[in-house]
């Protein structure tokens, strides 16, 4: 047997220590773990530190769309209801998404945090591992792998009223909402 090795955590390399620090810390519902003026630590779980950020003591280049760079870190949430939580929570603290994705494998909700990396917040669409690598070798995910933007307005208005998660992580609810094409956003594009 061969042992394969857990995710433990994601350092970035940045300019605004405080801002991503407090960001983050906000965004996950963390707290530093150990800071000092090169390294700071921050966890929201039972790890030492899932978050961490290293700032050096020259001026760093901000990242643009053009730089070769990590894309996204992504969360997961248990249920649609713990992601539409976060949204609230967050959205009432002055931090909306850049996009929300109905991938169909997920739902997902992508921020920019101050260095303006994706940080995807998400819901799993299946429970089952095997369900959703089935859902991605299908006709609807090869077609198109991104899948359509939803306004998570939207979607907490409709979860409110009633409908239920099941119908809300799929994409037939938002296909025709009118919003544009996701890529781009992913891409940086707006």
């Amino acid at each position: 047997m061969t042992a394969k090795p857990r995710f433990a955590h994601v350092v970035f390399q940045t300019g605004q220590s405080d801002a991503m620090r407090d960001w983050y810390c906000t965004v996950l519902d963390g707290h530093v773990v150990f800071e000092n003026e090169a390294l700071t630590f921050v966890t929201f779980d039972e790890e030492h530190h899932r978050v961490a950020f290293l700032h050096p003591p020259i001026a760093l280049e901000p990242k643009t769309p053009t730089t070769a760079a990590m894309h996204h870190t992504a969360y997961t949430f248990a249920h649609l209801d713990d992601l539409l939580e976060r949204y609230q929570l967050l959205r009432d603290k002055g931090i909306t998404p850049a996009v929300c994705i109905a991938h169909g494998v997920t739902t997902s909700m992508y921020y920019r945090d101050p260095d303006t990396n994706f940080v995807e917040m998400q819901v799993d669409a299946f429970a089952d591992p095997d369900e959703a690598t089935a859902y991605m070798r299908g006709p609807e995910y090869g077609a198109d792998a991104v899948g359509p933007q939803f306004d998570p307005e939207e979607m907490l208005r409709r979860r409110k009223d009633g409908a239920n998660p099941e119908e809300l992580n799929g994409r037939a609810w938002c296909v025709d909402s009118g919003l544009p094409a996701a890529l781009p956003v992913l891409m940086g594009a707006s």
